[in-house]
């Protein structure tokens, strides 16, 4: 009989850490072990904040399918049992997990993958514009940086920071933070100081207009492209698909969103919700296929989980140790 144990792991932030409309100083996750004839499996969730997916949500959730899992439930089942959120991707890496674990069959020889090492961005959070540009300026070892930014002189922040890191690509998250209006009259200059793209502009909820649109800088979407149901829609609007496992469900979900896009030719980022290395691990197999990838989660915390993953020279990334997960 599958054991299913779960408990909530709250882990401190380095530095209060600002984005759009919200400042965090720590992140509560959910971990999940899945345990069969003595082999262990485990996954992370952390939820989604702006949708009220909290850690008392999540934990009710999977007491909800504790009885299911006993059972004989499989990983594809969850898709019926759980929503998209934090919930069902702790479960269903754990389930990925404890089946390469079981099995002796790594995640990646299961997706017939030969992993590449991946380069992650480093993100800086919103502050002043001298603030930013000295964070730039530490992160010199990544080549990557993911900008945070809201309506407040975004243009003079983007210029601070190109000035001191003109070697560096970026990408900027306004995390809903402009108008349409706003996007107009920023795309340009972002254009100019070769920003490689713009993720999520607008609020969820209020992006048709971008249909038909001709940015100048590729734009993405995060927040509104939550997982395959939304698709379609979001294919309509966005140059860049971001996925990330928490908004989604799990790595089934994940997958399954990413072969939609790519069989679209539209370009995919993996990103994440700050968890630990536990988190990124899964988010990992995904950034396989992406031209954009954001897991740089650890990197913010004051402590990770044990065998956490490697960033090396640059932001490269080293493949997850097996006995961190997959």
């Amino acid at each position: 009989m599958m054991k299913l144990s779960f408990k909530k792991v709250p882990f401190q932030l380095k530095a209060p850490f600002a984005i759009t409309g919200y400042t965090f100083t720590c992140t509560d996750t959910v971990q999940v072990k899945l345990e069969e004839d003595g082999f262990r499996g485990q996954g992370e969730g952390v939820g989604v904040y702006y949708l009220g997916d909290t850690i008392d949500n999540m934990l009710s959730q999977l007491e909800g399918v504790a009885d299911s899992v006993a059972g004989g439930v499989t990983h594809t089942d969850l898709i019926q049992l759980l929503p998209p959120g934090g919930a069902r991707n702790a479960l269903d890496c754990a389930f990925w997990d404890l089946t390469a674990k079981r099995t002796g069959v790594s995640v990646w020889d299961s997706l017939n993958l030969v992993p590449n090492k991946l380069k992650t961005v480093c993100t800086i959070g919103i502050g002043d514009n001298d603030l930013m540009a000295q964070s730039a300026i530490d992160y010199a070892n990544y080549t990557n940086l993911k900008i945070k930014l809201d309506g407040n002189d975004p243009i003079g922040k983007l210029e601070a920071i190109r000035a001191v890191r003109p070697d560096a690509t970026l990408i900027i998250d306004v995390n809903q933070g402009w108008t349409f209006e706003e996007l107009k009259e920023y795309a340009p200059a972002a254009g100019r100081l070769n920003i490689a793209m713009i993720e999520q502009p607008l609020k969820r909820g209020e992006d048709d207009i971008l249909a038909g649109f001709k940015s100048p800088v590729p734009l993405g979407a995060d927040e509104s492209c939550l997982d395959a149901s939304e698709y379609a829609a979001a294919a309509e609007r966005y140059d860049v698909i971001n996925i990330k496992l928490d908004k989604c469900g799990g790595l089934t979900a994940g997958l399954i969103l990413a072969n939609m896009a790519l069989k679209d030719n539209k370009a995919l980022m993996v990103g994440n919700m700050t968890g630990s290395s536990l988190s990124m691990a899964p988010a990992y197999v995904i950034g396989q296929f992406c031209e954009f990838v954001d897991i740089d989660g650890p990197l913010l915390l004051a402590d990770d989980v044990e065998n956490p993953l490697c960033f090396g020279e640059g932001g490269v990334v080293d493949v997850p140790n097996p006995d961190l997960w997959g």
